[in-house]
């Protein structure tokens, strides 16, 4: 009986322009690639290595290659096996993301049928992305809100100092749009009350992991006009039990849920326990992106643009037009 074939390689695609968040500067995009078959049909997935979760590039290749022995015992036509075992001898992270969503790429092809299908979705629809603004001053900020206008939905990058004059100042140079912000764990506890009520005067949707992860006892029934999402604090269902009471938002990301088999888990956990959910993303190309639209259909919140900030998306990619993403195309994943 063949059995499984795994390879991945590095690619990296340059930005548009630098993004910046409170942790840094990136001018590029470093993916790495998986591609599972069987010699006849062949799936793959892309990942972002990120140095916050202690990932390199390096390390998510030794991962895909550790994996690939682990695989490579497995029949074709086993993909739930293999996807069971990824979890059993990878952690939630970049390399078993791009694994995960190669071996549901894999079974679609290898089927003649969609990822959509096989996990008993309704297809992706048109959903609303977010565009994001990255970190700057509240003047230069307001600038490219107002340079944006085609997108109705905008995410604001904060940094600590200053964020309630970043928030006010996109506000008036936007009033049209809806916004959310996150904080990247920028803000201290001083900060939280006073930054709060600058979000809820400038009509701010949401704010993501506006403390440091390990932090989350601080917003413990603490008063807010404006939900908090859960993003650093969050990788897994797993971590529901300590956050549920402490978060309003999940942001679920394919790159620290290890996959879309965890994510789809912990979308659903997390919506029983009453919490709204946005689906986002690491700076990364269409293929990225393409598994994650199977959750927009339960987010509230869809921050999905990564291709948008990459000087040139892969071929063919995801189409965007004024914020709305259109399904993948099958040539792309799914």
């Amino acid at each position: 009986m063949p059995r499984l074939i795994v390879t991945y390689q590095v690619q990296t695609w340059p930005l548009a322009q630098a993004f910046v968040i409170s942790r840094g500067t990136k001018t590029e995009a470093i993916v790495v690639i998986a591609e599972i078959g069987d010699g006849m049909s062949v799936g793959w997935g892309e990942c972002v290595p990120y140095t916050r979760y202690g990932e390199t590039v390096d390390s998510v290749c030794q991962q895909i290659e550790d994996a690939r022995q682990h695989i490579a015992c497995i029949q074709v036509g086993e993909t739930r096996a293999a996807r069971q075992l990824l979890h059993e001898v990878l952690p939630p992270g970049a390399a078993r993301n791009a694994l995960d969503c190669a071996l549901w790429d894999y079974e679609a092809k290898r089927t003649g049928t969609s990822v959509a299908a096989l996990i008993g979705s309704n297809p992706p629809a048109p959903a609303l992305t977010c565009y994001t603004l990255s970190l700057d001053t509240p003047g230069a900020m307001a600038a490219k809100a107002a340079q944006a206008a085609q997108y109705p939905l905008l995410k604001l990058k904060l940094g600590g100092e200053a964020d309630d004059d970043r928030m006010h100042a996109v506000r008036q140079s936007r009033p049209d749009a809806r916004i959310v912000a996150d904080a990247n764990e920028a803000w201290t506890e001083a900060m939280l009350v006073p930054f709060l009520e600058a979000a809820y005067r400038a009509g701010i949707e949401l704010i993501e992991q506006p403390l440091p992860a390990g932090n989350d006892e601080a917003l413990f029934n603490r008063p807010r006009g404006v939900p908090i999402c859960a993003d650093e604090s969050l990788h897994t269902r797993f971590d529901l039990p300590r956050l549920a009471d402490h978060y309003d938002a999940v942001n679920i990301k394919l790159d620290k849920t290890g996959g879309l088999t965890e994510a789809l888990a912990l979308s659903a956990e997390a919506r029983d326990r009453g919490l709204d959910i946005m689906v986002g993303c690491m700076v990364a190309t269409s293929l990225a992106m393409a598994p994650a639209l199977l959750l927009a259909q339960y987010a509230r919140w869809v921050d999905l643009d990564g291709p948008l900030l990459l000087a040139q998306d892969r071929t063919p990619g995801l189409q965007i037009a004024n914020g709305i993403i259109s399904p993948a195309p099958r040539e792309l994943w799914g």
